[in-house]
């Protein structure tokens, strides 16, 4: 048709041409020009497409996903492969997260309009991944946007039995509240007292606690039922305990901050959420500078002697410099490696609007060990120094608020209206303060996680958790005390071999301070991205 319509048009122009030429003062001229008009209107409505490129256009964009049982023997890789766009990175990641998964290793690149990214992943109990509808799922969930006629969002079941869709845990019918106030022992239970005493239940919610501070994200519902708290009622709850949290701090004058609000579909993700509040809370600003890392810590040649230099280190350690050749900001970060380590440092990077172009994150034995090559989304580094300090007191606060210190509590009871109220009060009564805490509900049941310390601060003896399991008991409520408390829940369930006499050789020269040759963890990222297309087969 196309050939036929520029004919047309030429011949069109052409007569209009002659007619002037002729002297006829135009009329052909116009005549073409309103011919060309009808012919538009009639033939040239909108742009045309054809039909058989539709189903390439909603594939296009569509990430690419394979799961890899054969490359190696102690875990599974997801290879993801994606045109590139904001926000991509932290939705992969948290995706993993949320399907219960550990990620041990990882290769980040997504320099450009393409990401190639790489995760070594297993279940919780260390096991490679061997469902076959998991890579359907992931591609799905990470698909922008659903199109019409794609079918209802997906949903998988984790090894650990959870439900996981798209979005997490569907809490777009309950409101919600925030609250982001000075820690102090029976906080929970005075603000679950409020909603009790207003008709309100906790369905579910999470609960962080950092350097003096505290935030939670709690789910409320009218009843146990599922109900949501009428409009008129979440100015008051709001305003009520605004009251009980200001009566304590009118005596210390801190900040605090409460927010009721409606349900709401798409809410943030609530993890994502709590690191949000606490950043805004300024949670980062206490405490001395961030040490920097030691280097040595990132000469992967002799792993042994590396983690025997690792043992001394505990604290969560960055340092930030600039590659002015490529125009990058390079993070390093060491830490004790635990679950969920590279989502709370993807998150902190991400609403800091910094973009990470490549990273590469591993662990040694029980450590962790993270660079990323970032950028602000403005196309700066960090440049100043004062923005270094910033960003390296953030990023230490996202490891350090999900740090699983004290004993670590598992309960569970038929879900009723009143029962987080009735636990955070037999806690008090017992002298226990929480750390961090997790409810939800599966079906008519609720499960919760708290790590538990006493008022003053100290560990929590075996009598004082008999004595509450016992009381807990009379209500319908049955306490575990989880063995993997005190402390960083291990990330791999297999044991780091001795080293050899020639490691330990090695590290004893390197005590000794004698020189050798050093690879970081970016002269091997950088080697893998040669190799990262021809994984994508």
């Amino acid at each position: 048709m196309w050939p036929w319509a520029a004919f047309l048009v030429f011949l069109v122009v052409e007569i209009g041409d002659s007619d002037k030429r002729r002297g006829i003062d135009g009329i052909g001229g116009r005549l073409g020009a309103l011919c060309v008009s009808f012919w538009a209107m009639k033939y040239v409505s909108g742009p045309y497409f054809e039909p058989d490129f539709d189903p390439i256009l909603d594939r296009f964009g569509v990430p690419g996903v394979v799961v890899d049982n054969e490359t190696r023997e102690d875990c599974t890789l997801v290879k993801v492969d994606s045109v590139n766009r904001d926000g991509v990175l932290l939705e992969m990641v948290q995706l993993l997260t949320d399907l219960d998964l550990v990620i041990s290793k990882s290769y980040i690149s997504s320099d450009g309009g393409w990401l190639m990214d790489v995760f070594h992943v297993t279940d919780q109990m260390g096991c490679k991944l061997t469902d076959p509808s998991l890579p359907e799922f992931i591609q799905r969930a990470l698909v922008p946007f659903q199109r019409p006629g794609n079918g209802p969002s997906p949903k998988f079941t984790t090894c650990l039995g959870n439900v996981v869709g798209p979005g997490g845990p569907d809490v777009s019918d309950c409101a919600a509240l925030e609250f982001t106030v000075p820690d102090r022992p029976g906080l929970m239970s005075s603000i679950t007292q409020v909603l009790v005493d207003n008709g309100c239940h906790v369905a579910s919610g999470k609960a962080w606690t950092h350097s003096g501070r505290a935030a939670g994200v709690l789910y409320v519902t009218a009843s146990a039922d599922g109900v949501a708290p009428r409009p008129s009622r979440w100015a008051c709850i709001e305003r009520l305990v605004d009251t009980v949290v200001n009566a304590w701090e009118m005596t210390t004058g801190e900040r605090h901050w409460v927010r009721m609000s409606a349900p709401v579909q798409g809410r943030v993700h609530t993890e994502r959420r709590l690191h949000q509040l606490m950043h805004d809370d300024r949670d980062y600003e206490s405490g001395p500078a961030p040490t920097p890392v030691d280097e040595d810590h990132f000469a992967m040649g002799d792993k042994a002697a590396t983690t025997a230099r690792l043992a001394c280190c505990v604290e969560t350690r960055v340092s930030i410099d600039s590659w002015e050749e490529r125009g990058y900001a390079i993070v390093k970060m060491t830490s004790r490696d635990r679950p969920k380590l590279l989502f709370d440092t993807v998150c902190a990077l991400t609403d800091m609007q910094y973009v990470v172009f490549h990273a590469t994150v591993g662990s040694q034995g029980p450590f962790a060990i993270q660079e990323y090559y970032i950028r602000h989304k403005d196309g700066r580094t960090v440049d100043s120094n004062a923005e270094r300090q910033k960003v390296s007191r953030c990023l230490v606060a996202a490891v350090e608020r999900r740090a699983s210190h004290g004993a670590k509590v598992e309960v569970r009871a038929a879900d009723r209206s009143g029962l987080l109220s009735d636990f955070t009060r037999m806690l008090r009564e017992h002298g226990l303060s929480l750390l961090r805490m997790e409810l939800k509900r599966n079906k008519d049941e609720a499960i919760g996680t708290f790590y538990l310390i006493t008022d003053s601060g100290g560990e929590v003896h075996a009598e004082a958790l008999h004595a509450v399991r016992t009381r807990v008991a009379e209500i319908g409520i049955s306490l575990e005390v989880a063995k993997d408390a005190p402390g960083w829940p291990p990330v791999r369930k297999t044991s780091i071999p001795a080293p050899s006499e020639e490691a330990a050789a090695a590290a004893a020269a390197v005590e000794q301070g004698d020189e050798r040759p050093r690879s970081s963890l970016g002269s091997l990222l950088w080697s893998h991205l040669g190799k990262l297309s021809n994984n994508f087969s």
